[in-house]
């Protein structure tokens, strides 16, 4: 991901497209957006279908094109609208055309497009697109005027060769200039971490046995990664401290890179102090008592080898006897038996505000996947089963759960 698209990473966006011959750079738009690490949802005026297929943008996008108001034979249609107002982070009509921008402006409700528009409470940026002589009709530079009254942000057109042979302002911006102006209204948006600073552990970590050998376990990285850009687009200061992993790490993000459990443990003491901390590091619980200087070779050993393992420091035992007023801990814990038992005992020990509680051996869950399967509870005893949701998803809920827990 571009790091001059940093703000869009993570983000929903939709993308609307009304009926002009510019409709053919949306395309472009989308594959810009979705290489940033955005969510893209796709919506067309009829008109629209006429310059660019449906198939085209639901293929880019990996999502389904809608254009009817009310789509037939779903459930929930009559509220689609409403739904994706609520669900965007913003809302992105390019190109808007004069018949587009004139419904916006007036508060015509007749496509899904205006219907979104009307219903959105996230940015929405206006990209006009159109021959000179109508953008700079009198009834177009009212409209606009509205929009911006509205708090809708209108990105100018270009000047140059227009689709009727004519040169003059009108002609829609390039998709990455696009992509530039959406990048930089998302980075204007206060997000509710805005001000906290958020701590996240992610990955194994590794306890030395000998210089080419040590004890391990299956994890990723990948939650804690997904934590951490959550996290991060949702306004917050970042702190990621990671185990071995085979990730990148997240652009926006100060990532401390660690081996051992002490080590980690050294690098969480070093920012306790963070508003949240997430403890989603699957932290090794023994290590070898001692560690070799050098190579065990097996012809030095009579026999089976035995190693003798000690407790490593309990992480989020000592952030929990330590904890600061207001500060929100979480936890994770992976069980494979008397799951909510477990891990709501683990959460009255450590004096947990949440525990997230994952099974490995459940279908969707556990290490190496895309997806995962979890549980969140709550002190109070209550339980939120979420179902199976890609990883990126699942960081979004658990941050939305902290979120409402911010005094």
């Amino acid at each position: 991901m571009s790091t001059k698209l940093l703000h869009i990473s993570g983000k929903r966006i939709i993308v609307g497209v009304s009926g002009g011959i510019a409709a053919y750079k949306s395309a472009e738009l989308i594959r810009i957006f979705k290489r940033a690490g955005a969510e893209v949802r796709v919506v067309m005026t009829h008109d629209a279908a006429r310059f660019v297929t449906p198939l085209t943008l639901g293929t880019l996008s990996e999502s389904e094109v809608l254009s009817e108001i009310f789509p037939e034979n779903e459930d929930g249609s009559w509220t689609k609208h409403v739904n994706l107002g609520l669900w965007a982070d913003i809302f992105v009509i390019a190109p808007a055309t004069a018949h587009t921008i004139a419904g916006l402006a007036n508060g015509s409700c007749d496509s899904m497009l205006t219907a979104i528009a009307l219903s959105a409470r996230c940015p929405i940026l206006v990209c006009p697109s159109m021959d000179h002589d109508m953008f700079v009709h009198a009834s177009t530079t009212t409209n606009l005027e509205k929009l911006a009254s509205f708090e809708y942000h209108v990105l100018e057109p270009d000047h140059g060769e227009l689709a009727s042979g004519l040169v003059g302002k009108g002609r829609l911006p390039e998709p990455e200039a696009i992509a530039a102006a959406v990048n930089e209204i998302l980075a204007g948006v206060v997000g509710p971490l805005s001000g906290k600073t958020v701590l996240v552990t992610a990955g194994p970590t590794r306890e030395s046995i000998d210089p080419v050998r040590f004890v391990s376990n299956r994890s990723t990285g990948t939650m804690g990664y997904m934590l951490a850009e959550a996290a991060r687009d949702l306004g917050a200061r970042v702190i990621l401290v990671s185990g071995p992993t085979n990730l990148s790490p997240p652009d926006g993000v100060l990532t401390i890179e660690i081996e051992s459990t002490s080590e980690m443990a050294e690098a969480v003491g070093q920012h306790d102090d963070a508003d949240v901390v997430i403890m989603a590091a699957a932290v090794a619980d023994f290590k070898p008592e001692s560690v070799h200087d050098s190579k065990i070779k097996k012809s030095s050993v009579d026999g089976d080898l035995s190693l003798r393992l000690q407790r490593t420091t309990d992480i989020l035992a000592t952030l929990g006897a330590n904890k600061h007023d207001g500060q929100i801990l979480i936890g994770f814990a992976l069980e494979t038996d008397d799951g909510i038992q477990n891990a709501t005992g683990k959460l009255e020990r450590k004096k947990l505000d949440l525990i997230v509680l994952n099974n490995p051996s459940e279908e969707g869950a556990g290490f190496g996947t895309t997806t995962n399967r979890v549980d969140i509870i709550s002190p109070d005893g209550d339980v939120e089963k979420l179902p199976v949701l890609d990883k990126q998803q699942v960081a979004r809920r658990i941050l939305e759960r902290v979120v409402d827990l911010i005094p």
